[in-house]
């Protein structure tokens, strides 16, 4: 991701539920609904800090290797 997608000016604007990133009033997937907000605009301005130590903090058994 870039730096204007992890951390953009006006989030609201868009809709970030796929790759298309439509203005807010023009949303282009045909799924009836309202826009995706953007992650920073749920979970605050760090979110991709947190999210990063999250998953690294997560450790999860590969299927593939011996117990």
């Amino acid at each position: 991701m870039t730096s204007a997608e992890l951390h953009p000016k006006h989030p609201e604007r868009i809709c970030w539920g796929c790759d298309r990133h439509c203005s807010a009033a023009d949303l282009g997937c045909g799924n009836g609904s309202i826009r995706t907000p953007h992650p920073a605009e749920l979970f605050g301005d760090d979110w991709d800090a947190a999210a990063e130590s999250a998953s690294s903090e997560v450790r999860v058994p590969s299927p593939f290797s011996p117990d």
